[in-house]
């Protein structure tokens, strides 16, 4: 399969994974703050780190066109991540677009230096 049509089949299963993301946070926990989009970035983020590790360090990047690129591509949002915010601020609850953000931030940095070190840990 082409680098191209890899990209394609990845984007199509991660924007799915992130819309029944999106569903399954909103009934979880409410409609009161974005947790779908937060939740995406920061299990993105780790599974990135993961196949850093894996596909790059370990088997090669064969298959990092259909992971990296289309998968976690089309699975995590920072456009939506940015109107979340942008909506927050908007509605006057300044503390908690602030919280959101650097929320956000916190937990893809981690999440990425977690997949990391799990990866790491395991394949080492």
């Amino acid at each position: 399969m082409t680098p191209l049509l890899q990209v394609a089949l990845g984007g199509a299963i991660g924007a799915s994974a992130r819309y029944l993301t999106g569903i399954g946070m909103m009934r979880l926990l409410g409609r009161g703050f974005p947790w779908g989009t937060m939740t995406v970035n920061f299990l993105g983020s780790f599974l990135m780190g993961v196949l850093v590790v894996v596909l790059a360090e370990k088997s090669g990047n064969r298959f990092a066109p259909l992971l990296m690129t289309g998968v976690l591509g089309g699975f995590t949002t920072y456009s939506a991540f940015s109107l979340d915010a942008i909506t927050i601020y908007e509605r006057g609850q300044f503390g908690l677009a602030a919280l959101y953000v650097f929320g956000t931030l916190a937990l893809a940095l981690g999440g990425i230096a977690l997949g990391l070190t799990v990866a790491r840990g395991f394949f080492a």
